[in-house]
């Protein structure tokens, strides 16, 4: 049974509706968390007419992670800390997006490996209704990426299995750069199961299922050579949640997604 505390901070001196929600999963990043949330909160403050939200998804950490977040709530009026009593990067995100109460809720890796100049971009089509999800691409057209060879090889392997086995009609499905409209995610999050680093391909597997459009942003992104991810262990779980997806192919799994677009709200 897993355990999610109560959101920390997030408090703001207007009655404006919160409009996005960034969601910043984290395990272990008190060196990075500060300057990533500092960095996005001024983006933000610059570069949106709406009132924004920073989220930390504190992925059961066990260094100072949990103080440095909360540090960052008592400072920032736009910060808030969901803290998970079990690790999963995916169940961090769902728990998030949840229980937030923003038109759109979106997400972005610590290392902030993807230029934030995309954020517009990305959000943009959720508000106006054109579109239900919106996913940064490495692989887009357009896109700039710097990172090594085998990082390449396997990202783009990846991506070709999807689509032969899953018919997948996204070009990158594990780029930390993602949005939702919050009706759209109440209404994908309980089918998604995986709690981990398969959570990205299974949520966009899941939407192209159940009908909802999906909008790709080229994205300017540079490989953190610090990452803290398994790539052999993760390429693993991948493999094995393509083929549990596979198998559920028959099972009528998009069509127990009763999706009703409503119309964009005015901004």
């Amino acid at each position: 049974m897993e355990t999610v505390l109560a959101p920390v901070g997030g408090r703001t001196d207007n009655g404006d509706p919160v409009v996005l929600d960034v969601v910043i999963p984290v395990y272990n990043e008190e060196r990075d968390l500060e300057p990533c949330v500092r960095t996005v909160r001024a983006y933000l403050a610059v570069s949106v007419p709406y009132r924004f939200r920073i989220t930390i998804a504190d992925n059961a950490s066990t260094d100072s992670t949990p103080l440095v977040a909360r540090g960052l709530a008592e400072r920032f009026p736009e910060v808030a800390v969901l803290s998970m009593a079990e690790k999963g990067r995916g169940r961090a995100l769902k728990a998030a997006w949840l229980a937030s109460d923003a038109a759109v809720v979106a997400y972005m890796d610590v290392d902030l490996s993807t230029d934030l100049a995309a954020l517009g971009a990305l959000v943009a089509p959720l508000l106006s209704g054109h579109s239900d999800v919106a996913i940064g691409s490495r692989l887009a057209r357009g896109a700039r990426v710097v990172r090594g060879a085998k990082r390449e090889f396997i990202s783009r392997s990846y991506n070709l299995i999807l689509r032969a086995v899953l018919g997948a009609r996204f070009s990158d499905a594990q780029c930390g750069f993602k949005a939702l409209r919050a009706d759209a995610a109440r209404s994908l999050l309980p089918h998604v199961e995986d709690t981990g680093w398969f959570f990205d391909t299974e949520l966009l597997v899941l939407a192209q299922r159940g009908g909802m459009r999906t909008y790709e942003v080229p994205v300017d992104w540079i490989d953190d050579p610090n990452s803290s991810v398994h790539i052999v262990a993760t390429a693993a779980a991948d493999l094995r949640g393509v083929a549990r997806l596979w198998r559920s192919r028959s099972r009528k799994a998009g069509r127990a997604l009763r999706y009703a677009r409503v119309a964009a709200p005015a901004w």
